[in-house]
């Protein structure tokens, strides 16, 4: 039987989000923002194991105030410092670290380091929609806003329809295999879905839920505390 694993990059800078910290290590309730990114991974049952990739640089992971939170997570939970320059490379780096322990038909959730509000709701509704899936797929959204493309100047281009268009989030869930593969063919790509498509594979889109929010500008920490308080006193 496949097995599942979780792979969460957590090499960048975070250069957009405008702080001297990177994003995933900022404050939230308490923790890094990380922690909570690797929490709901740590604690769901089917997943064997998960690591984390940080940079070979990082001086954050290791900082004393911490260590007690890294080991509330557990002992699936193994850090290796092969990031890379960019999130594809820190995948398949990850992939490598990892292959000792999977097989080819093994699952792979890459999960992003800055989405702290994925719910166990979530996990388990990709992990059972895709149970039987050749490929994989991820969680996503349907689009609701009205889109708009703009031109050099900011100005309204053109109205695009939204029909058919989906938020892509994470985790994005493959097998292990046509995932190393894919990677290694294709870096180019802002996440793994896209290196599955350039390899000809039609990921599977799972419906996901707009809580699953990806903390990339400073409001967005807010709403993640306000979520993962609600979600606390619903407990």
């Amino acid at each position: 039987m496949a097995r599942y694993y979780a792979i969460v990059p957590a090499a960048g800078s975070g250069s957009r989000f405008g702080a001297e910290v990177p994003k995933q290590y900022l404050p939230l309730l308490g923790h890094p923002l990380l922690w909570h990114t690797l929490d709901v991974l740590c604690r769901h049952p089917r997943l064997e194991r998960v690591w984390v990739v940080i940079s070979p640089e990082d001086a954050w992971w290791s900082r004393p105030e911490w260590q007690q939170g890294w080991l509330e997570l557990g002992p699936r939970l193994e850090v290796v410092a092969c990031g890379g320059a960019s999130r594809a490379e820190s995948v398949a780096n990850g992939l490598r670290a990892a292959a000792t322990a999977l097989a080819e038909e093994d699952w792979v959730l890459v999960h992003d380091a800055a989405r702290p509000c994925l719910s166990r709701t979530m996990l388990d509704r990709l992990m059972d929609e895709l149970a039987d899936d050749p490929v994989g797929g991820l969680l996503a959204v349907p689009v609701a806003d009205t889109l708009k493309r703009a031109d050099a100047g900011q100005r309204v281009w053109e109205t695009l329809s939204r029909d058919g268009l989906w938020q892509a989030q994470t985790p994005q869930m493959f097998r292990y295999d046509l995932l190393r593969q894919a990677l290694s063919a294709c870096r180019d790509v802002t996440d793994e879905a896209g290196a599955m498509e350039a390899a000809g594979h039609q990921p599977r889109l799972v419906r996901g839920e707009s809580t699953n929010l990806k903390v990339t500008y400073p409001a967005d920490l807010g709403l993640a505390e306000w979520i993962l308080r609600g979600r606390r006193a619903g407990e």
